[in-house]
């Protein structure tokens, strides 16, 4: 028997994959399934592509409630903004926690307050071990914040250059693709298939965008410099995926791609989900679809001066709940790779 873990927002998209990937992990046993608007739904009635799978299929989603939350090891909670920080102050303190939500990710009590409403309610350990001291931090966390997933995308990205001393922090422009399952499973006008398909849309323009001052807390922790980010989101006609193409000015003009292959190449050296493609090979959403991998690629623009990191991930898998499952296996003492893999599925 392995370790039980429970989820909350089991119902939601970031959720279900939750929930598929803890039915296939050798070392982990799924004890309480919550869902709040899904209460008394049977797991496949909302999941349907989980329906061949009888021990899950046939569970029913109990109401969000802590005291059934807290009789595992470890806790997910696949919540909206605002709704973790309450279920995390009732669980004990014997039970780890990864919350895939944003309560937790900020150290700037007024960033915080920029963007979210409610009581500032701390930070916690950021969960995405490929950043300077995480994987160490996270091991020994009882409490972990996972990224949101454009802000994983763009930090996979940028950090290992920023920390290098090869771009500056100050001038970072992002411009980053999502599909619709990034948007969460409420019913909304503007993602209905009539909307989005053969349509792409830029939104949360303007700095207005949640993942902003994440990914400006990571750039400027690993770099030791304040970042300034300008970031575009743009709701792309596919159901999953990100693509991050991150730009910042080189901090010296005889900069090369070598130089900066070399970098990332040095900085993710044994890292078992992130793949820096060949020279000249660009990612794409669809090779790291289903999977908790990350595809990078970089090169210098010398007449502009600016460094070009591009990033491919699932929004659901590294963006949310395989890089979760990633942190739980960490915080668990279990193998970080069981329950994941970095293949892709294709087409």
């Amino acid at each position: 028997m392995g370790a039980r873990v429970a989820v909350a927002g089991a119902s939601g998209y970031a959720g279900g994959e939750l929930l598929r990937l803890l039915a296939g992990h050798p070392d982990l046993e799924l004890a309480a399934v919550t869902a709040a608007g899904s209460a008394g739904q049977r797991v496949a009635e909302v999941h349907p592509h989980l329906a061949g799978l009888p021990h899950l299929a046939d569970r029913v989603f109990q109401p969000l409630d802590a005291d059934a939350l807290a009789g595992g090891d470890l806790v997910f909670l696949a919540l909206p903004a605002g709704q973790s920080a309450p279920v995390a102050a009732q669980l004990p303190a014997s039970v780890k926690v990864v919350d895939l939500g944003p309560d937790f990710r900020l150290a700037d009590a007024a960033a915080w307050a920029r963007y979210y409403s409610g009581p500032y309610p701390g930070r916690w350990v950021t969960g995405t071990p490929e950043l300077p001291g995480a994987r160490a931090a996270i091991t020994a966390a009882e409490r972990v914040a996972a990224p949101g997933c454009y802000a994983t995308a763009a930090m996979l990205a940028l950090v290992p250059l920023a920390a290098a001393g090869l771009a500056e922090a100050d001038d970072i422009v992002i411009v980053a693709a999502s599909g619709t399952s990034g948007a969460g499973r409420s019913l909304r006008a503007d993602l209905l298939a009539s909307e989005v398909l053969g349509s792409a849309a830029a939104y949360g323009v303007a700095g207005a965008h949640r993942h902003t001052p994440e990914i400006e807390q990571a750039i400027g922790e690993a770099s030791g410099r304040a970042a300034s980010v300008s970031f575009t989101p743009v709701l792309a006609p596919m159901p999953r995926g990100i693509l991050a193409t991150c730009t910042a000015r080189l901090s010296a003009p005889d900069i090369s791609t070598a130089d900066l292959r070399g970098a990332l190449a040095a900085w993710y050296d044994g890292e078992p989900f992130v793949t820096l493609l060949p020279d000249g090979r660009w990612p794409a959403t669809g090779s790291v679809s289903g999977s908790n991998g990350v595809q990078l690629q970089v090169a210098a623009d010398p007449r502009a001066g600016r460094v070009v990191a591009v990033a491919a991930i699932d929004n659901l898998g590294k963006g949310a709940a395989g890089q979760a499952v990633q942190d739980a296996n960490l915080m668990l003492g279990l193998p970080e790779t069981s329950g994941l893999t970095s293949i892709g599925v294709a087409p």
